[in-house]
């Protein structure tokens, strides 16, 4: 009898019936070392070739799984996301350059007033704030956690945008008129919190970088940011020369 049988009453297929359970036992990190091959899978289970297949088909999609014609299929490593330092950086452009589809899953958008931002952002304690909080995701994983607050006076039309798939400075600039120039960042070594873990799907021994920027249109600050982003999906990268030494690379403004 194998060791791992599928229900064959059950009226999901066969293959999806795998599937599910191989991705159950990918999120507990049961093939760190090594991911079975079909032959194995097919012992494991007792199903066909085919069966096997189509199970691992989603899955070599998606890059969770690669495989090679005549390698064993093996867990893929995250991609990782690239950003030059000193630029205004575009989380959501960055994703898309390194090829994968970047999605937002949006746990608050409202109007609130918070007197510490108001304070950095150089407003009395009572002005109210736009926040958006988003869930960031490269491909299926996530990667970051999003944290951004803007004056209401000038934010209020973002306030009926679905940002699941949009960026924050392109509806800035085309609903409200205003785009970033410049600002300052601040990037330091973190741990998350239970809570940032849980929602960026990493374990308590990944760390992460804390992203903080106040982002400036002409002299006044606009933008309050803080990002955490998953220490083992994300690098951030400078040029040097030995003529003019250590430069920072700098890009456009892109969207974030």
């Amino acid at each position: 009898m194998p060791a791992r049988a599928l229900r064959r009453d059950d009226p999901l297929p066969l293959w999806a019936q795998l599937q599910q359970d191989l991705r159950a036992r990918l999120s507990q990190g049961e093939f760190e070392r090594e991911f079975p091959g079909e032959m194995a899978l097919r012992q494991e289970y007792g199903v066909s070739r085919n069966t096997v297949r189509e199970a691992l088909r989603s899955l070599r999609t998606e890059g969770v799984v690669t495989a090679a014609r005549g390698r064993a299929p093996r867990v893929s490593e995250p991609a990782e996301i690239q950003q030059p330092l000193g630029a205004l950086y575009s989380l959501f452009a960055s994703v898309e350059a390194s090829g994968l589809s970047q999605r937002s899953i949006v746990r608050t958008l409202d109007r609130r007033r918070d007197g510490v931002v108001a304070v950095r952002l150089g407003l009395e304690e009572s002005t109210p704030l736009v926040h958006l909080e988003r869930l960031r995701l490269a491909g299926p994983e996530p990667l970051a956690l999003d944290r951004v607050w803007l004056p209401a006076d000038l934010a209020e039309p973002l306030l009926g945008v679905d940002f699941t798939h949009t960026s924050l400075y392109g509806e800035l600039a085309h609903r409200a008129g205003v785009r970033l120039e410049g600002g300052s960042e601040t990037i330091h070594a973190a741990m998350p919190s239970a809570l940032e873990r849980s929602l960026l799907g990493c374990d308590p021994r990944t760390g992460a970088f804390l992203i903080e920027r106040l982002g400036r249109t002409a002299d006044r600050p606009v933008e309050w940011r803080q990002t955490i982003v998953r220490g083992d999906r994300f690098t951030f990268r400078a040029e040097f020369s030995a003529r003019q030494g250590y430069q920072l690379a700098v890009a456009g403004v892109g969207r974030a």
